[in-house]
């Protein structure tokens, strides 16, 4: 929970003296006790030992640590992209087992958007049919899906770039597309699977600045896995992870 102290003004900003106000700001992403058990035959893997954390609205949120500790488990379980096996999660304030599956996709595809290492962007379709594919799906109208994508392809510097096959263009180029049409639906939500992972540190740099300006233009939360310091060093806070939970928490930016 963030808490903003707020002096009180009048309308014409003159100071009224007396005690600040203070607001609550609820998370946009909270999560209490959260496991998560996984079993194989006779072997039970606890991937996530009971976490707490509070994700702020429009916070850039870096997990960390080393592999196997838990980091894409916690995304996929705050993400609703996995159950739980005990706790909850609540996003904007609705306790993802409240909702069946299909509300649970449906909510995902419009309050939510995905940003994975290895792309997943259809190879036979053009940087802008990727992008424009959400909102088909979602039955907006091909016009108007179209210029949306156009004017995203433009936003993550790729204009231009909207008839290319994703074979046609660099590893950098490619994760823009993913970014785009993470956007596509002007999610509430950004979740970022390691996304500089197959990326050099300068092109890893470029996407990150571009992540940074997004969620400092738009206010949006973004969620990031990352096994990279410089990466995470561009988040609000980091969220250092061992053994299915939460060890550490750092303020960075």
């Amino acid at each position: 929970m963030r808490y903003l102290d707020v002096s009180h003004f009048r309308k014409d900003k003159t100071l009224i003296y007396g005690p600040p106000l203070v607001v609550r700001m609820e998370p946009i992403v909270r999560a209490q006790n959260v496991h998560k058990t996984y079993n194989s035959g006779s072997v039970e893997v606890h991937a996530l030992r009971g976490v707490d954390v509070d994700i702020a609205p429009g916070e850039m949120v870096a997990i960390m640590g080393p592999s196997g500790c838990g980091k894409t488990t916690l995304l996929n379980c705050l993400s609703g992209l996995d159950d739980l096996s005990d706790g909850e999660v609540w996003v904007e304030g609705v306790a993802l087992s409240a909702m069946g599956d299909d509300r649970r996709t449906e909510y995902r595809a419009k309050r939510m958007g995905f940003v994975f290492q290895s792309y997943n962007l259809l190879p036979v379709l053009t940087a802008r049919e990727n992008v424009e594919l959400p909102l088909l799906v979602g039955g907006v109208p091909y016009r108007q899906a179209r210029e949306v994508a156009r004017r995203l392809m433009a936003l993550v510097g790729l204009d231009g770039f909207g008839e290319h096959k994703p074979a046609e263009l660099s590893a950098g180029q490619q994760q823009r597309v993913a970014i785009a049409r993470a956007l596509v639906n002007k999610p509430a939500i950004v979740w970022a699977d390691e996304p500089t992972g197959n990326l050099d540190s300068d092109t890893s740099a470029q996407v990150m600045d571009l992540l940074a300006r997004l969620n400092r233009e738009n206010g949006q939360t973004f969620v990031v896995v990352t096994h990279d310091p410089a990466v995470a060093g561009r988040a609000h806070r980091i969220l250092k992870m061992r053994n299915g939970q939460i060890v550490e928490q750092t303020r960075a930016g």
